[in-house]
């Protein structure tokens, strides 16, 4: 039997010390390996694209632990990879999606600033000033339109269960889609304006429904949904569709 993945990487007999990519199948990927304060076990994901392997680790996890965990769910890894779609790059005439609509991006340097065209069943997202520029005035412009319907959902909600959160923060986070501390300070990923209206506004219930209940418990269920009564539709298409929105690459 052949060297170990720890060996392999390593060397016999040296300390064993994390690389910054793996190879997996025929790809390379990047390796990102976190200690979290609470965790308990190693948890392994791929993020989406198939970019990174990302591994959440108790505090002071050894390396040739953090390997060995490695080499013992490799077919897994591999076998998520392989199923996993490509970074798509913002760049001009691709689609993006917008409140579950496909909207054409058009680079036009006469045009100032960026705005939304309305043209049939494709919309035209149109961005102004050079091509370098591009993909981060498009991430702007999302983020406009985001907080904008965030906003109004949350306080459609927050004045249904009487009470005001203290600020809304928009992220680019991957491991949640939003957040709610125990003094109501909002956060959520951006993206979610990319889905159809009918997935933020669950989202925004989701969140508010906490000012009422810091927990899952049948009671924080039973609020969210007399605050959205097709909850468990929204939740459905984060969990099989929420993903591919991650695969959009608007760069640094």
């Amino acid at each position: 039997m052949g060297a170990g993945f720890v060996e392999r990487l390593t060397g016999r007999g040296a300390k064993p010390t994390l690389p910054e990519t793996l190879v997996l199948g025929e790809r390379t990927v990047r390796l990102d390996v976190r200690e979290h304060p609470t965790a308990r076990r190693i948890v392994m994901r791929l993020a989406p694209g198939g970019g990174a392997l990302r591994i959440t680790v108790p505090r002071r996890t050894p390396a040739r632990t953090v390997l060995a965990f490695l080499e013992r769910h490799r077919g897994w890894a591999e076998e998520r990879l392989a199923g996993a779609s490509g970074q798509i790059a913002v760049a001009p005439g691709i689609l993006l999606p917008l409140r579950g609509r496909p909207w054409r991006l058009v680079h036009d340097p006469a045009c100032r600033g960026s705005r939304l065209e309305e043209a049939g069943d494709e919309g035209i997202l149109r961005i102004g000033g050079e091509v370098p520029h591009l993909a981060r005035r498009a991430r702007d412009l999302l983020k406009r339109e985001a907080r904008r319907d965030l906003q109004a959902a949350v306080d459609r909600h927050a004045a249904a269960v009487g009470l005001l959160p203290r600020s809304l923060t928009l992220k680019d986070t991957v491991s949640r889609w939003g957040s709610c501390t125990a003094d109501r300070r909002l956060a959520f990923s951006w993206r979610i304006v990319m889905a159809p209206p009918a997935v933020l506004d669950y989202l925004a219930a989701h969140e508010v429904a906490h000012f009422r209940e810091m927990n899952h418990a049948p009671a924080f269920w039973a609020l969210c949904r007399s605050l959205c009564p097709d909850m468990e539709a929204g939740r459905r298409w984060l969990k099989e569709e929420g993903p591919k929105l991650h695969a959009y690459d608007f760069g640094a």
